[in-house]
């Protein structure tokens, strides 16, 4: 994720902004904490029944790679603005003690991007870069994964994308049904480098897919903006009937609450987007001086616009 504000002052500031290293550094060794928190969980132990050691010893076959995966998906987008001098911090890492254990991470940006070409490398850079590691860390995992028979109720069953499925074909083979992988731990970790990229690629506002969206379609991303927020929102309604419908008519004797926490994880995507918004100061994005965007860096946006739609997941996590 990255947070590239635009700058009242731009490049006429007398002295360039500075940041200090120190934050990142206390940001990101918090998030390698809260990883390693709650990584045993993708191992299916109870984190609160550990030690700090256990924590380690069960939890580092995810907490590594997902780290890794993090860590080529931000400096992506690092490298990316130093190539073209612009002016950006390191990532600060925000860490959450729940879930993946982070939230992914921002780089702060004291001047607007002034050219659609670097605006594409600058957001595309981190989505593939991290997408790149989490291919060879979910054909690995995937590899150490067994296919099991599913339970009748009591698991969750991770988001599904065509990619996703597509690799599992390839490393696994043919699925019987009533059959499914049990994820390892490092499968655990690819997919989640998955699912992060696709949110990360959502073409809203200074999101990575805003970038690229913006560097490809100009002033003309404020439209797609506007239709994304609502089509998400649109997506957490279909996802409550679909889920909530049949607790209430009978026809399925899941929790309610398990329902309401499977659709709900859109309407958070809602808030966020909404609040992104409100941040920015609508949906549109900061402009660039050009209007120009190199063929090679087109196809590029495009392509990015495919693996979106390749990695994206109707439902990200669900209770069974």
């Amino acid at each position: 994720m990255s947070d590239a504000p635009e700058s009242a002052a731009e490049s006429t500031q007398a002295e360039p902004v500075r940041f200090d290293p120190r934050v990142n550094l206390v940001c990101f060794l918090a998030t390698v904490g809260t990883v390693f928190w709650v990584a045993p969980e993708w191992n299916r132990v109870a984190p609160s029944q550990l030690s700090l050691l256990d924590h380690v010893r069960f939890g580092w076959m995810f907490a590594v790679p997902l780290l890794t995966i993090l860590l080529f998906h931000e400096f992506g987008h690092y490298f990316a603005a130093r190539l073209h001098r612009v002016p950006a911090s390191l990532p600060y890492f925000i860490p959450i003690p729940l879930s993946l254990g982070t939230f992914g991470a921002i780089i702060a940006m004291p001047e607007r991007i002034r050219s659609r070409n670097v605006l594409l490398d600058f957001g595309a850079a981190g989505p593939l870069a991290g997408l790149v590691v989490a291919l060879v860390v979910l054909t690995i995992g995937l590899s150490l994964s067994p296919v099991l028979p599913l339970p009748d109720t009591g698991y969750m069953q991770e988001g599904q994308s065509l990619l996703y499925l597509g690799l599992k074909y390839l490393v696994l083979g043919p699925i019987p049904e009533g059959y499914d992988v049990a994820l390892h731990p490092t499968a655990a970790a690819g997919w989640a480098g998955l699912l992060l990229t696709v949110l990360n690629l959502i073409p809203y506002g200074q999101l990575d897919g805003g970038h690229i969206a913006y560097a490809l379609l100009g002033k003309r991303q404020a439209a797609l903006g506007r239709w994304v927020r609502f089509g998400v929102l649109g997506l957490f309604l279909c996802q409550l009937v679909w889920f909530m419908a049949p607790v209430v008519f009978g026809h399925s004797e899941r929790p309610w609450h398990f329902a309401l926490s499977d659709a709900s994880t859109w309407l958070f995507w809602f808030l966020f987007i909404t609040l992104l918004r409100r941040y920015q100061g609508g949906d549109e994005h900061p402009e660039t001086d050009d209007s120009v965007l190199s063929p090679i860096r087109r196809k590029v946006a495009w392509g990015c616009a495919v693996l979106f739609v390749l990695l994206f997941m109707p439902t990200l996590m669900s209770h069974a």
